[in-house]
């Protein structure tokens, strides 16, 4: 189980790993999205450093209308489990974000009053 933290407006963010096709692995805060149906979305400019196998494009339905994102395979590191999940790249998020997926694998609790922000 990994703790998570509240931003000020209460968005949900968790440290996750990535880790890049040379095996380093990159600490990161990424933005629980419940809104998300992607497993990962990330910045282009920062899925460079990483050197994730592209795996094709993918059509996304985002809040902007139908969008077609470049889909890479990425391994990512959470609660100490290792998983490879398809990963959708673009040029506009301004957070690392994770999506609904993951609750299928994931417990997550939320609890304003008490400050507790678990995923495990």
């Amino acid at each position: 189980m990994i703790q998570g933290e509240f931003d000020e407006i209460g968005q949900l963010f968790f440290e996750i790993e990535l880790v890049a096709g040379n095996g380093e692995i990159f600490s990161i805060n990424a933005l629980l999205d419940t809104g998300s149906t992607e497993w990962l979305a990330i910045d282009k400019q920062d899925l460079e450093a990483l050197e994730w196998e592209q795996i094709g494009t993918r059509q996304v339905v985002t809040a902007r209308g139908i969008t077609t994102f470049e889909n890479y395979a990425a391994k990512v590191i959470i609660d100490g489990e290792e998983f490879i999940v398809p990963a959708v790249a673009g040029a506009d998020f301004r957070e690392t974000i994770i999506g609904v997926p993951w609750l299928r694998r994931k417990r997550l609790v939320v609890d304003f009053p008490t400050g507790e922000l678990t995923l495990g």
